[in-house]
């Protein structure tokens, strides 16, 4: 990427059948529509996408199948956390051969009890970005009970050549993208949010450039970053004020099944299945979720009727 990427870069679901099989055709069906709705890039097989759930060869399958859907159409960012260092060197390298124009990972991590300190930490990083030539985003996030200081984050985004990308998503996520922009300077390119954008005025406000939400309803979420970044606030916060029933129901009482209820809803996937030990939304929920929706006229609403 000769530009640095700035806007909405929407996490894709990955949709499945009834009988909790992958739906292929149903995933490009979301990619198109998520190209529909103006996004900046796309996010693939993120936690949101349901990547604990998938076996090693779905995920080859799945990398495959939307780098070439894609086509080059927008950007896309394959996520490749996992606790070895070794997989995800064997992931990057992968995805930057089928494509991918950006990577996204996790600290290594494997429930509390077992998190490597941070040199380790800052090695595990290090050993993707010497085996591949493309961005890599550090996704700072609660589940993975590791903690990334601001110093350790600069160090790597200093000392790590691709390392330039940034999700927050800790608690108080503005202070931490304001403290890590002044810390790391012109060596922070892409300071993102994350938590569907529930906090996204307050992250813009700290110097954030864009945001990682679900692929539910960008093209209504893309506008607080554009009227943000193009220096009118006030049309920012109008429009996070409009979104924000909807971005606070997804956050606290949907999670990452509001997107799929949603697509199932307005016919571009079949079924809104969740694997096991995940659940069904409740029948209250929903009904919350689709009426907010509705009020907002979002597009994916409609987009395969």
């Amino acid at each position: 990427m000769k530009t640095p990427l700035t806007g909405i870069l929407p996490v894709a679901p990955t949709p499945f059948l009834d009988d909790g099989t992958i739906d292929q055709e149903g995933m490009t069906r979301v990619l198109d529509c998520l190209i529909d709705q103006g996004v900046d890039a796309i996010c693939i097989l993120a936690n949101y996408s349901e990547q604990f759930v998938l076996s090693d060869e779905e995920r080859r399958v799945l990398t495959r199948l939307c780098l070439e859907h894609v086509a080059g159409r927008v950007p896309v960012i394959v996520t490749i956390s996992h606790f070895s260092t070794q997989v995800v060197v064997d992931r990057a390298r992968e995805a930057q051969t089928l494509g991918a124009s950006m990577l996204m990972m996790m600290p290594p991590y494997h429930g509390v009890g077992l998190v490597p300190p941070p040199e380790m930490i800052f090695e595990h990083f290090a050993m993707v970005s010497d085996a591949i030539s493309i961005p890599i985003m550090i996704q700072d996030a609660p589940l993975s009970g590791v903690t990334l200081p601001v110093p350790l984050l600069v160090k790597m985004a200093k000392e790590i050549e691709n390392v330039s990308y940034f999700k927050m998503e800790t608690p108080f996520a503005a202070d931490k993208l304001a403290a890590l922009i002044e810390a790391g300077g012109d060596d922070i390119i892409g300071p993102f949010d994350g938590e569907e954008a529930v906090t996204l005025l307050a992250d813009l406000d700290a110097g954030c450039t864009g945001t990682m939400t679900s692929g539910m309803f960008a093209e209504k979420i893309r506008p607080i970053v554009t009227h943000y970044l193009a220096g009118d606030k006030d049309a920012a916060l109008a429009q996070w004020t409009r979104c924000m029933p909807l971005i606070n129901h997804e956050n606290r009482q949907c999670g990452l099944r509001a997107c799929k209820v949603v697509y199932k809803e307005g016919g571009v996937i079949k079924s809104d299945h969740v694997r096991h030990p995940l659940k069904p939304m409740t029948d209250r929920t929903r009904a919350r979720l689709l009426q907010l929706a509705s009020d907002l006229d979002i597009m994916a609403l409609s987009w395969g009727k």
